[in-house]
């Protein structure tokens, strides 16, 4: 046990000295922190007024088109061929021509409205203009039938389902399905950017002292085994040691640019709003939403969905780590592990694929078999938890996954012991079979 634990040492200082280290945990928040401020940067940034032309030869839409401080609209009633000529020669970024029509034939113009640019316009642009055609359109249409927009939207229903979950002993709490689906997506693509990232890390530092000879030398002194799991748990601790800098360095950034860049007293409610509406649409968020997401937040079990979340999140890491080692340790350059990483690799992408479909129902039969299988349960398990699985398919899944971890870590030892002091032989699976029977 005391040579794991130097072992585990030396791999924790050995990584976290290197410059690589110290930079790509700077760099990583830097980017992150960049990657957040950027629309809201780029949206404080747009503030040139746009020009639209609108050749109203219906006389239908004068006065309709909604003002923006962002868009200046002008209509003109001069022949579309004289207005097409002044506006080459203009600024202005798009020129709306509205034929002539009566009420009679107005379903018409749904297809006969042309728009002229100097450029591909923006869907933003294109939204704008065709939201307020048809708003007028729908309006004549509406009169046509008798009826005004004021009826229609008397009679529109705005329903906001509040789920409440009762508990055994009558007691209730509120729930979200889209608090709960965030909680699954993110917990369960963690684990996979982890488990993807720290592994193939383990696989080319057992590469890299393989194809050195450094490894001769420690294993006159250590296990092949012993040496595998302390380079592995090694490896685990510098990536939950740059996890935790990313998560604190990238809140920190993000909170100062936040304060230096944008003033609330530069915050325009209106523009917010027209900005939310552009990419909501019809998505309505109400006043109370943070404190609500709070209340629904607290209303969950959010000690065991962080216990079960290092759980599966240590789990699925040692499980593959031990994989990703023995496949280091089969190969001599990085070239030869294509054909071992296909069989490791396809679990992990089948259940973020698999993920996306579980979430809809996950009560099904997949999800109990992916979220009870070893190598899909830690990302599958983990999207199924915000939905209050049965406890005892919890417990059947997480002794199932330390059966795996001792299943793949016997396995992966008997191929690590003989295939790291392996050189120039080429690998099949034919030979790894013969590694993990050889005695």
């Amino acid at each position: 046990m005391n040579k794991i634990i130097l072992i585990i040492k030396r791999e924790y200082l050995s990584r976290v000295r290197k410059k690589s280290f110290i930079v790509m945990t700077i760099l990583g928040p830097i980017l992150m922190a960049a990657l957040m401020m950027t629309p809201i940067l780029m949206d404080n940034s747009d503030t040139e007024e746009r020009s639209i032309w609108i050749c109203d030869e219906s006389g239908l839409f004068v006065s309709q088109f909604e003002k923006s401080e962002a868009v200046k609209t002008t209509f003109f009633s001069e022949p579309i061929l004289k207005v097409k000529a002044l506006f080459q020669q203009s600024e202005a970024f798009a020129l709306v021509h509205i034929p002539n029509s009566s009420e009679s034939t107005i379903s018409e113009l749904e297809s006969i409205i042309n728009v002229f640019a100097h450029k591909p316009i923006s869907l933003a642009n294109r939204r704008l203009i065709s939201r307020n055609i048809e708003s007028v359109i729908e309006s004549i249409k509406l009169k046509n039938e008798g009826l005004t927009r004021d009826i229609i939207e008397k009679t529109r229903a705005d329903i906001n389902l509040n789920t409440i979950i009762l508990g055994e002993s009558g007691s209730e709490k509120l729930g979200s399905t889209e608090i709960a689906m965030g909680l699954s997506m993110a917990g369960g693509f963690l684990i996979y950017m982890f488990i993807f990232l720290y592994g193939t890390m383990v696989m080319r530092g057992v590469m890299e002292e393989k194809t050195s000879r450094i490894v001769e030398i420690i294993i006159s002194s250590v296990k092949p085994f012993q040496l595998m799991m302390g380079k592995i748990i090694g490896v685990a601790l510098v990536g939950f040691t740059q996890f935790a800098l990313w998560i604190l360095l990238t809140f920190v950034l993000s909170t100062l640019a936040t304060t230096l860049l944008v003033s609330p007293a530069e915050i325009n409610p209106a523009d917010l709003a027209n900005g939310t509406e552009l990419l909501l649409q019809d998505v309505e968020i109400p006043q109370n939403g943070i404190a609500s997401i709070l209340a629904q937040l607290e209303s969950m079990n959010l000690t065991l969905l962080l216990a079960t979340f290092l759980f599966y999140f240590v789990g699925g890491y040692l499980m593959y780590g031990a994989l990703f080692a023995a496949v280091g340790a089969a190969v001599d350059s990085e070239t030869d592990t294509q054909q071992f990483m296909m069989p490791i690799t396809i679990p992990l992408i089948f259940s973020i694929i698999a993920l996306q479909t579980i979430l809809e129902n996950p009560d099904s039969s997949l999800a109990f078999w992916c979220s009870i299988i070893p190598f899909t349960s830690p990302i599958v398990m983990m999207g199924r938890l915000p939905f209050d699985p049965p406890l005892w398919e919890i417990g059947l899944s997480m002794v199932l996954l330390i059966i795996g971890f001792i299943f793949t870590s016997w396995i992966a030892g008997r191929i690590y012991r003989v295939g790291i002091l392996m050189y120039g032989q080429k690998v099949t699976y034919k030979t790894l079979w013969k590694w993990i029977k050889q005695s």
